[in-house]
């Protein structure tokens, strides 16, 4: 085009009027893109309907509704795909999308193209967690419901996100522990709570959700495909001890401290029932016990899977019935569409309990305001496409994936590497210049990737051989050339590990050494360079690497996990030291021979010594391992020293229970008059006396006293993410809720504290004692 010369004139109000046009094009081509999904204020059909007056009370706007629909439309809303009521204008709605880590298509509510090609990818949620960083977890859920919201407004995508997944990570081998927080109740519970409090943006607009998150698989949950036992079979075995102790916990966090909008029911039985037909799991408790403010959905086609594969029903109406009696508010799959009608007609269903499971899932996507009509008031309306893949989204995952790298190994402070001593690089292996990896599952389409040879080369010249042309190397081909290219280097990067090929949705790994000849690969090219060898392991489940931990020649080894889209950079930064790692393991990292003779469906996390089983997590199990839970090195040096802590704890009970064994037992938390009072501040400086600015993640253990029957190691009660400069100190504070931080739980799944001294413990040297005493309490009875 022509360019004028000519001096502009510049006057003000034309140019405002210019921009406000402008914006409101903007404007309009979202409202263009998105059309409403019910209460269109132009259309004279729906425009006085009591559901679609906005300033009326949810609860009534949904009785409006569900008071005009028969009993047919209703049906057709049970199901992921709920079918559009075109008579009262409300459009079809695709219930089933995904936001583990960054906004993803692998559920049929999201699209990309167009407008928004792609979306920010964020490392593997195990990566993320072993940041051991909750307002890096809030952040990263803020920035994908950004994103999604921007994405929703665009037309190509729904408000309903079936994430995070919160099980625990209690198997080694499990397939999909990459999906979880790790091992531990209180890590999960953490990391759910704040995830679920960013994409939900709880607070910002009252009850109203930025979108809706959903904690998954409820429960016990953690067998997919392992040696001919899947997960459309597997029947659960699960103490109430252990499900109160360790399954059930980050659910609960969920539901009560994340304000989760669903919880979605697991395809497995839980001693003998599917999760998604027993009332007691999802009404008693979930409801009952915790007060979901939301709705329940299926993992996708379980009520089709409880007829038809566990049998758990003779007739598929009946499975209609059991479930949505159960709880059930939502069918992921068509089974509830094709049955439910004929389970009402035959009795076996009320309609009133259609109504209810309508109402919370209604209710819900009010609360979205999807039945608003007028969306120019809501507060997330404005986001569209310049709002995903913006540079601050794409900094933050590479800060995510900086965060969450663990040092296992540094021998000699091998790292970090130089770009005066270090000029050339061999980068070798087949996850050396890996994109797609890097996001692990249930990942969407990522806005650009660095690979590790991408990041590296930003540093030093690169010799590159993938040495294994994939993960599974299955022959040796190629390993003369990466030794080759090893001995011309100044220093040996080796990139292996796993892939989606090895751990998986519906693959469950059988041992834990690197698959193939990676093992081979790696010592003979460590034993090849001139320079310092590093291993890099991108990986979602832990990997028995003794070999490389007691290798001299194997100077540093790194854990990556599944890095996310700047997987490489994060890497690279690492590795030359302008990134000083900080990260700690989220899950424990066991020899072969833990997994040689122990069934991945064997549920029981407490040891028997008696019948040889060893416990599952560092909770339980004493063995030896390859990492320890917790385990991270630095480039600097930390000391730790508790500045204050309380020496004595007194909790109350009533005078009825002073000649009660109770008491001598452990106090029952239901029997506690001062649970809400007892959160007791532990403070403690953080000194880096080292020689290099870093970050460093403090865990705070407690242990029982001695004796007590129930648990026997420590467990995790709080922790905090602290950036300290060279020579100065930070005090952190820590909060212990002793009713829930010093409590155990016996095998009838009650929750006691037990009376005497627990033991807090602070990295590998600091010790605190707590003596825990019980004061009697008159309670007077109240009176009219």
């Amino acid at each position: 085009m022509a360019h004028n010369k000519m001096k502009p004139s510049f006057t003000f109000f034309p140019v405002l009027l210019l921009l406000l046009t402008l914006f409101s094009l903007s404007f309009s081509a979202i409202e263009a893109a998105r059309s409403l999904f019910a209460c269109n204020p132009q259309e004279a059909l729906t425009r006085n309907l009591g559901f679609c007056k906005a300033s009326l009370p949810i609860h009534v706007r949904v009785r409006d509704l569900i008071g005009r629909l028969t009993l047919q439309e209703k049906i057709t809303l049970l199901v992921n795909n709920a079918a559009p009521v075109p008579r009262l204008g409300i459009q079809r709605y695709e219930w089933w999308s995904e936001a583990l880590h960054g906004v993803s298509n692998v559920g049929p509510g999201v699209k990309f193209g167009g407008a928004i090609p792609a979306a920010t990818s964020f490392p593997q949620v195990i990566t993320t967690a072993a940041a051991f960083n909750e307002s890096l977890w809030k952040k990263i859920g803020e920035v994908v419901s950004d994103e999604a919201r921007a994405m929703y407004n665009e037309g190509t995508a729904g408000l309903t996100y079936w994430s995070p997944n919160v099980n625990i990570f209690r198997d080694p081998r499990w397939g999909r522990g990459q999906e979880t927080p790790g091992e531990d109740p209180l890590l999960a519970s953490k990391y759910a709570a704040r995830y679920v409090q960013g994409l939900q943006g709880n607070g910002i607009a009252g009850d109203r959700l930025k979108v809706a998150a959903c904690c998954k698989h409820y429960t016990a949950y953690d067998v997919d495909n392992w040696k001919g036992v899947d997960r459309f079979h597997f029947n659960a075995r699960v103490s109430q001890q252990d499900l109160e102790d360790t399954y059930n916990v980050p659910f609960k966090a969920c539901v009560l401290e994340g304000k989760v909008a669903s919880i979605m029911c697991s395809y497995n039985q839980v001693n003998g029932k599917p999760t998604c037909a027993d009332p007691h799991l999802l009404k008693d408790i979930v409801r009952g016990q915790w007060h979901l403010n939301g709705y329940i959905v299926s993992d996708c086609d379980s009520v089709q899977v409880l007829y038809e594969q566990q049998h758990y029903t003779a007739l598929p109406e009946e499975a209609a019935a059991d479930s949505i009696k159960s709880g059930l508010d939502l069918d992921c799959g068509p089974f509830l569409a094709v049955h439910t009608e004929q389970a009402v007609r035959r009795g076996l269903l009320s309609e009133v309990d259609v109504n209810n499971a309508l109402s919370n899932t209604i209710a819900v996507q009010m609360r979205l305001g999807m039945f608003d009509g007028d969306r120019s008031a809501h507060p997330f309306e404005r986001l569209g496409s310049k709002d995903v893949c913006t540079p601050a989204h794409q900094q933050l995952a590479l800060e995510a994936a900086r965060q969450g790298i663990v040092l296992l190994k540094n021998h000699g402070s091998s790292l970090p590497l130089s770009t005066k001593t270090h000029r050339t690089v061999a980068v070798i292996g087949p996850n050396s210049d890996v994109t797609v990896t890097m996001i692990g599952n249930y990942a969407g389409v990522a806005c650009g990737y660095t690979s590790p040879l991408q990041g590296i080369g930003r540093y030093a010249r690169t010799i590159h051989q993938v040495g294994c042309v994939n993960v599974a190397c299955n022959g040796v081909q190629g390993f003369e050339e990466a030794e080759a290219a090893a001995r011309q280097a100044d220093a040996t990067v080796l990139v292996m590990g796993l892939d989606q090929s090895i751990e998986a949705e519906f693959r469950d790994r059988v041992g834990l050494l690197l698959p193939g000849h990676q093992q081979e690969l790696v010592s003979r090219v460590s034993k090849a360079s001139r320079g310092p060898t590093v291993l890099v392991l991108m990986s979602g489940g832990p990997i028995d690497v003794s070999f490389a931990k007691y290798d001299p020649k194997i100077s540093a080894i790194l854990w990556a996990g599944y890095p996310g889209q700047a997987g490489g950079a994060a890497i690279a930064d690492v590795l030359f030291g302008t990134t000083n790692p900080g990260g700690k393991l989220p899950m424990t990292w066991y020899p072969e021979g833990y997994v040689a003779r122990l069934p991945m469906t064997i549920m029981d996390m407490r040891a028997n010594p008696s019948k040889g089983y060893p416990g599952r997590t560092y909770r339980f199990y004493k063995g030896p391992v390859v990492f320890p839970f917790g385990y991270g090195l630095s480039y600097t040096k930390f000391n730790m020293g508790l500045a204050y802590a309380p020496k004595d704890i007194t909790v109350t009970v009533p005078h009825a229970l002073r000649n009660s064994s109770m008491i001598s037992n452990g106090v029952k938390i239901k029997h506690m008059t001062n649970c809400d009072e007892l959160i007791v501040p532990v403070h403690i400086d953080v000194k880096n006396t080292g020689t290099l600015d870093g970050s460093h993640s403090l865990l705070l253990f407690s242990t029982p006293p001695p004796g007590t029957q129930w648990f026997t190691n420590k467990q995790l009660i709080g922790f905090e993410k602290v950036n300290v400069a060279v020579g100065s100190k930070q005090r952190v504070k820590i909060d212990v809720h002793v009713c829930k931080h010093l409590s155990v739980v016996d095998k009838y799944g009650i929750r006691k504290i037990p009376m005497g001294e627990h033991k807090l413990q602070i990295g590998d040297d600091l010790e605190h004692l707590i003596s825990v005493q019980a004061s009697l309490e008159d309670i007077n009875p109240t009176r009219p």
